[in-house]
């Protein structure tokens, strides 16, 4: 079972950083999930997000930087079932989402700052395995995030 944020905020305060969560929705199935952290930046292009999400994903969280444009979708329907498929345990995604219905549906946590329509270009550009910084914290892989209702805690151990 995963940690709730506030338990972890309670016990772990030395440890921890917390995102400006205000910013991020709920849009998967599961409203709790945590794991080590994946990373992938891009910028209006999915290309590695699919990559990231065809490997084995059990214990993980992807953390995607799309610069927080709000113009096109990194993730819909199809890479999410990709990402359930892998038994990936969630995704953050600093950008926005499509087909949100069906996302809903599906058993994996899923946290974007909105919605968007219009798919992502494919390019093969970004970068993937690196330190990120968005919405106040340091998404750094390897480490752990963990997220509910309340928010996004990271940690460089698991707690």
């Amino acid at each position: 079972m995963d940690k709730k944020t506030t338990d972890i905020c309670d016990i772990h305060a030395d440890k921890i950083e917390i995102a400006h969560s205000i910013e991020f929705k709920d849009y998967g199935g599961k409203k709790i999930f945590s794991g080590q952290i994946v990373t992938v930046k891009c910028f209006e292009t999915n290309p590695l997000v699919r990559k990231a999400l065809e490997q084995d994903g059990c214990g993980k969280v992807l953390v995607v930087d799309g610069g927080a444009s709000i113009r096109c979708a990194l993730l819909g329907d199809n890479i999410g079932e990709l990402a359930v498929k892998n038994k990936w345990n969630g995704i953050i995604v600093n950008g926005c989402i499509r087909d949100s219905a069906a996302l809903l549906q599906l058993d994996i946590g899923i946290k974007a700052l909105g919605t968007n329509p219009l798919k992502s270009f494919k390019r093969n550009e970004g970068e993937d395995n690196i330190s990120l910084y968005f919405a106040g914290v340091n998404f750094v892989p390897n480490g752990y995030v963990y997220c509910d209702e309340d928010g996004i805690v990271t940690s460089k151990e698991k707690l």
